[in-house]
């Protein structure tokens, strides 16, 4: 299995001047339940190199046993010092292709050209397309052949709205993941707050927050199996 996981490279909240990126857990707990499954990963993000991360995620009640394990992980962090410009990245060499969140992605890949294309043509492959938390903030612009929104019709998850007023970011973020999807005719579904919730429709794996990063990979690995 050849598994491509994409980061953002936006490193602002808005225009907050507070920073952001991506989310650590998002990206550790999914990197060891695919490298652990037998996975070949590769990480990429828009601009290439070290992209940012959202130094909220390392406060201590945030660290888990993943995320201590990717810290302490050197060809890990050496693969998070050198991703990948997603220019580079060919869809033909991946099964299938990982989001994490962290609020970086509504500003950057929700906009980039080259990830909706990825990402259309992944799924048109019939490769599957996994995003948690506020990944799914990818699949904004993305379409099927016959130019309806890739998520019409799907069952989906990302993060709440009730989770975006917890973290008092809801005039901040450009879009609620949200009410992107239920716009665009997607069967929105949401757990408790904070609780993992993740929901596979056909290619199409998402996950509502942090708590469902490893379960979402665990979704995308039962999709390829199967």
């Amino acid at each position: 299995m050849n598994i491509l996981m994409v980061l953002t490279s936006h490193d602002r909240l808005g225009d907050t001047g507070e920073p952001t990126g991506f989310w650590l857990e998002e990206l550790a707990a999914p990197y060891y339940r695919l490298k652990d499954a037998g996975a070949h990963i590769t990480l990429a993000s828009p601009r290439g190199g070290r992209p940012p991360l959202d130094p909220k995620s390392r406060d201590p009640d945030m660290m888990t046993d993943d995320t201590r394990r990717f810290e302490a992980d050197a060809e890990a962090m050496a693969a998070l010092d050198n991703t990948l410009p997603l220019t580079r990245i060919h869809d033909r060499d991946f099964d299938a292709v990982f989001y994490p969140g962290g609020h970086g992605p509504l500003w950057d890949l929700a906009e980039n050209a080259t990830s909706v294309g990825l990402i259309e043509h992944m799924l048109r492959r019939g490769r599957p397309v996994a995003a948690v938390c506020h990944g799914p903030a990818v699949l904004c612009h993305a379409r099927t052949p016959d130019g309806q929104p890739v998520v019409r019709g799907k069952r989906v998850t990302g993060f709440s709205n009730r989770e975006e007023a917890a973290v008092g970011l809801t005039e901040v973020v450009p879009f609620s993941i949200e009410d992107m999807l239920t716009g665009q005719g997607a069967h929105y579904s949401k757990g408790e707050d904070w609780s993992s919730h993740v929901v596979a429709d056909g290619g199409l794996i998402t996950g509502q927050n942090p708590a469902s990063s490893a379960a979402t990979a665990d979704a995308l690995l039962a999709v390829l199996k199967a």
